[in-house]
């Protein structure tokens, strides 16, 4: 198999990436589903939706901000905003999901944290999208820097690059099975959903080192910058996790 892997049928190309991608929400949403009936939601079903379009709305539209902000295009035409629209990235759609359910549950008047219940779909969903972006190649900007490491693999460019999609692959296995065991040890409502975000953020932040990325304000990409805004919005969190493993 080469990448990026462009699989024909009756010479017709698919693109593996999109496909994937729908398959990652699509299952997402079922396990959600799943773990919704085979959990104690406190949540009633009305607000419960309100909080999923919110998140839903959230995503969408920071999804295209933050991904604007990491390739800016300044054309006002119909193929740049075809362009912006179908430019998309994980890391604005998760902040931005955060952001459109603390506004959904204001409106409501909802009090209680809603987040445990979409961490562990969360992560398989990022899974399988993420098998799609690792077999589109240099298609994508989820590939890494020319490297000399021995885990340097070509992309589509002839280039040995770093494949950080495989290392998120793996970093992503490791925290579902770490918050698995969390949830276990029956912490308080909603801390689930913080410890996701600050380590998927926190490895995120790390890892846009070993990408080709344009660099903004102090040596540091627009989705570092959003990192560094989600540690913000956590700090409470963040103090206590410090404070308790001194």
């Amino acid at each position: 198999m080469t990448i990026p892997f462009e699989p024909s049928i009756l010479g017709y190309k698919f693109n593996i990436h999109l496909i994937l991608e729908y398959l990652a929400f699509f299952i997402g949403y079922r396990y959600y589903v799943f773990l919704r009936k085979h959990s104690t939601d406190s949540i009633p079903n009305l607000n419960r939706l309100s909080i999923v379009l919110g998140a839903a709305i959230g995503a969408f539209f920071g999804s295209r901000m933050v991904a604007f902000l990491e390739n800016p295009i300044f054309t006002f035409n119909i193929s740049a905003l075809f362009t912006l629209l179908n430019s998309k990235t994980i890391m604005g759609g998760l902040f931005g999901g955060l952001l459109g359910v603390e506004i959904s549950k204001k409106i409501i008047g909802e009090k209680q944290s809603s987040g445990d219940l979409f961490v562990f779909p969360i992560i398989l969903g990022i899974f399988i999208g993420r098998i799609g972006c690792f077999l589109s190649g240099i298609n994508e900007f989820t590939y890494g820097k020319v490297t000399t490491f021995f885990l340097g693999m070509d992309l589509g460019d002839h280039l040995n690059r770093h494949p950080i999609v495989l290392y998120e692959l793996v970093f992503l296995v490791f925290l579902f099975l770490f918050l698995w065991k969390l949830k276990q040890l029956n912490i308080k409502n909603g801390l689930l959903f913080q410890y996701f975000m600050i380590s998927y953020f926190g490895f995120r932040f790390l890892i846009e080192f070993l990408k080709p990325n344009i660099y903004f304000i102090f040596c540091l990409s627009s989705i570092q910058i959003l990192c560094l805004f989600c540690f913000l919005y956590y700090y409470k969190t963040i103090f206590n996790l410090f404070k308790n493993a001194c």
